[in-house]
């Protein structure tokens, strides 16, 4: 029974990742008896489970960028939902050819709700304008939609729950090209935890759509040396995009 193995797997890796604390707060409200195997049909029946299944399929369906933030702004998947101040989804054209993808919201983000308003967003979108390009021309948006306490690094198990959000944002923006800002942004979309060094200047595939790998501006803010190699990967981000778009006419 495929579909009965699926949901043990699943309820394996919460109790492995986050406690039995989450079986209870799944389970307690479940009537006696609430859960029953059709073996003449391969079905489970398990109300609790079924309803987050439900969820799951139902913000998959989403199209627009506005539908599915409405529908997932309220995800409590790991601890983080506990502790943000505002979900942040992401900002900028819904129809963008280059999409921006980051680590993780930051103090001024988890306020206001919108990502790379802090300093290191100010950077970016100075850098942006620099090379004729509007804030509001481009997609941008980060692997988590919470902010980790303290700024602290997104954990591998935050970041695989998170991740289906944002391959339904890159679905809908449909993107001809994606920059991912700094390492943990590669690893969130690459599963690698290769160095920054060894990932500048290379351009990877990730569903089939082209990807250029920068340093986060954040990185630039502790280290303004690398602001010239910054400048200079969106400038090839640029030339890889103005290539795609006058092949694609």
């Amino acid at each position: 029974m495929e579909i009965f193995d699926e949901i043990v797997n699943y309820l394996n890796y919460l109790n492995e990742n986050y406690g039995g604390l989450l079986y209870s707060e799944l389970f307690d409200t479940a009537q006696p008896n609430s859960s029953t195997v059709d073996t003449k049909n391969e079905k489970l029946i398990f109300n609790n489970m079924n309803d987050i299944f439900a969820i799951e399929e139902e913000w998959g369906k989403s199209r627009t960028l506005k539908e599915l933030e409405q529908k997932i702004n309220t995800c409590l998947k790991c601890p983080l939902g506990k502790t943000r101040t505002k979900f942040v989804f992401g900002v900028g054209n819904p129809n963008a050819e280059l999409m921006f993808v980051g680590e993780a919201p930051g103090a001024d983000e988890d306020i206001q709700g919108i990502p790379f308003v802090g300093r290191a967003g100010q950077l970016l979108t100075k850098t942006l304008a620099s090379l004729n390009i509007r804030r509001s021309e481009v997609y941008i948006c980060n692997i988590l939609k919470c902010r980790p306490p303290n700024n602290r690094k997104p954990f591998a198990a935050e970041m695989d729950k998170c991740k289906p959000y944002l391959l339904k944002q890159i679905e809908l923006v449909a993107p001809k090209l994606i920059v991912a800002l700094g390492a943990t942004a590669v690893e969130g979309l690459f599963n690698t935890t290769a160095r920054m060094a060894a990932l500048r200047g290379k351009v990877l595939k990730f569903q089939d759509r082209p990807v250029v790998i920068t340093y986060h501006p954040a990185a630039l803010l502790r280290n303004p040396g690398l602001e010239n190699y910054f400048r200079s990967d969106l400038q090839f981000a640029l030339e890889i995009l103005n290539r795609l778009t006058n092949k694609g006419e």
